[in-house]
């Protein structure tokens, strides 16, 4: 059908790294590791599988050590100086719970601890890590957290330009598919043009323009100290329906509305005297429900049509045209044998 050709429109993956800066740590780290520009020769992989779940952190003196919390993007690349939320737990007594012990926003918190086991979760926007250290006396000035993060920045294209705003959201899932058989949510609601902060891997990007069918689906990859940049090009048209007694009159309030595929799969129901939706290319048919009768009439939509349908309160008539455009049949609500009822939902 039509709108299914939505999930074939452009969608261009364009990788590139993170424009240079001038920017260093607001306290630099000694000895730690290097502050400052996103490096363009980033070595993502080169140490994969040296990382270690638990890293012994020692101190000298009694009493509290101070432990520097430094977050990397990559393991040789770029330390983090802004953006970063530190939370430390500790596990509470024999019943294995854990309590918050400190949070921090400071791009490398020196944070006072007591000897002993603490499990440590950086987050930078949706890109995080969590692992556990054990606090010793005595040992190097710093920990570091790798967070192989990267950046992705969706750009929404609609006839040509930008989205309107407001008129485009996307979610970001992960590729992987839970048991159910879903992909689990990152974030949901994103708006274009915004750069989201993910750790390294592949995902699952849905683009809804508008409230109803008009979506692209497509996978991402983002790699670890770099942008990707995507770009979708949205389809579809606006319908605004109402419920006349006669051509061009007035619409009928509380009105309830299903819109429907030609194959009947439902995709909006709402209320209301005048509904506007935006729809993906194709044919449709609406129901309206009114003083207890049902009324339908049958349209096609274009991409970029603004168009009105209204739904006459009469029995069925023929269009002039003899596609069924236009075609408005009315029925009661009650149940008659041959003929379903339909539930409208609550919106």
């Amino acid at each position: 059908m039509a709108f299914n050709a939505v999930a074939a429109a452009l969608f261009v993956a364009v990788l590139c790294v993170f424009a240079a800066s001038n920017s260093r740590a607001a306290e630099p780290v000694p000895d730690g590791p290097p502050s400052g520009s996103w490096s363009p020769n980033l070595d993502v992989h080169k140490s994969a599988g040296k990382s270690s779940n638990t890293t012994v952190v020692e101190r000298g003196g009694k009493g509290a050590n101070a432990v520097k919390l430094v977050a990397l993007l990559t393991a040789d690349g770029q330390q983090i100086d802004e953006g970063l939320v530190w939370r430390v737990f500790q596990m509470n007594g024999p019943t294995g719970k854990t309590k918050l012990v400190s949070e921090s926003h400071e791009a490398s918190p020196s944070i006072k601890l007591q000897p002993g086991e603490y499990t440590v979760n950086a987050a930078f926007g949706r890109a995080n890590l969590t692992r556990k250290i054990v606090v010793k006396p005595g040992g190097p000035p710093f920990e570091a957290f790798v967070l192989n993060a990267g950046g992705l920045r969706l750009s929404a294209l609609v006839g040509g330009k930008p989205a309107p705003p407001g008129t485009v959201t996307y979610a970001i899932f992960v590729d992987d598919r839970d048991q159910f058989d879903g992909h689990t949510p990152v974030m949901t609601g994103a708006k274009p043009s915004l750069v989201i902060r993910l750790n390294s891997g592949i995902y699952r990007i849905v683009s809804q323009y508008g409230d109803a069918n008009a979506k692209i689906e497509a996978d991402v990859t983002v790699e670890a100290g770099k942008l990707t940049e995507a770009t979708v090009t949205h389809t579809g048209g606006k319908a605004t329906f109402k419920l006349v007694t006669h051509p061009g009159g007035e619409a009928t309030p509380d009105t309830r509305w299903s819109v429907q595929t030609a194959e009947g799969e439902i995709v909006k129901e709402s209320v209301g005297a005048l509904p506007t939706h935006i729809l993906a290319p194709g044919k449709y048919v609406v129901t309206a429900s009114s003083a207890g009768h049902l009324f339908k009439n049958s349209f096609t939509i274009n991409d970029g049509d603004v168009t009105n349908v209204e739904v006459l309160m009469t029995a069925a008539n023929e269009d002039n045209n003899g596609d069924g455009a236009g075609l408005t049949s009315v029925a009661p609500s009650a149940a008659t044998p041959g003929m379903p009822l339909l539930d409208f939902k609550n919106p």
